[in-house]
């Protein structure tokens, strides 16, 4: 089987996209933009096959519809919750998650968050609440549609969500402060099932450290005017052989 009819069996490249994520993707679920649906286009282009792009509203839903075989490639955070559903490629940007509390909280930096009797606001299903709710070992995650929505919602002592994100809640509510430095760096990366061949799973490599090296990553990020984000460096494929 060619690299094409494992990876787009129905004969189009089915990709979620995750808008809940504006670094990645902007726009709306008709006319969806970002360095996600570039790269979508880009290997759609790269296999000869048309892109079909369902837009998602939250990371969980993106990787249900992964998981669920409703789509062929999804674009997520790297995480062991995700990997024993999602093979994953090496990540080809690199984004920050931070904390926010008011400015009266006694916390000073994201090393004092952990402690007994603090709440912190989480995006349910979203990379930095699994990552907190596997290593926050005294502090309580609580979900919500947002990080910042149910800190400021509950009052909560602490929210969570990536940079540029809570650094526009701040601007908008006056009395809050980000802890640094960033508590997590999220790894993003393009990710199918894991019944794909070990040639599809390359290729996938291969064209992600491609993107990477000349420009392309760079430059969608640049066009949506993302700089909260930056490109992830080069990655080996696994088992050592060095991407092209």
């Amino acid at each position: 089987m060619d690299i094409a009819s494992d990876l787009a069996p129905t004969g189009a490249l089915r990709v979620s996209i995750n808008l809940g994520n504006p670094v990645l993707a902007q726009g709306t679920a008709e006319r969806p933009s970002g360095v996600t649906v570039d790269i979508a286009r880009e290997l759609g282009s790269r296999l000869g096959v048309p892109v079909e792009l369902s837009c998602f509203a939250a990371a969980r839903q993106s990787f249900e519809s992964m998981a669920e075989g409703r789509a062929d490639l999804c674009f997520l955070a790297v995480d062991p919750a995700r990997e024993a559903a999602v093979a994953f490629t090496a990540p080809y940007a690199v984004i920050e998650g931070v904390y926010v509390v008011a400015d009266a909280s006694p916390i000073g930096s994201a090393a004092e968050v952990d402690r007994a009797g603090v709440r912190v606001g989480v995006k349910e299903g979203s990379a930095y609440d699994l990552f907190l709710s596997r290593t926050l070992e005294q502090a309580e995650p609580v979900r919500g549609v947002e990080g910042t929505t149910v800190f400021a919602e509950q009052g909560l002592e602490v929210g969570a969500g990536i940079r540029q994100p809570v650094l526009d809640f701040v601007a908008e509510h006056p009395g809050h402060r980000v802890l640094e430095p960033a508590f997590m760096g999220i790894q993003q990366a393009v990710g199918t099932t894991r019944s794909r061949s070990a040639g599809t799973l390359a290729f996938l490599h291969d064209v992600v450290e491609e993107l990477k090296a000349d420009g392309f990553v760079a430059d969608a990020l640049e066009r949506s005017g993302r700089r909260d984000a930056r490109v992830a460096p080069p990655s080996a494929r696994p088992g050592g052989a060095g991407a092209r």
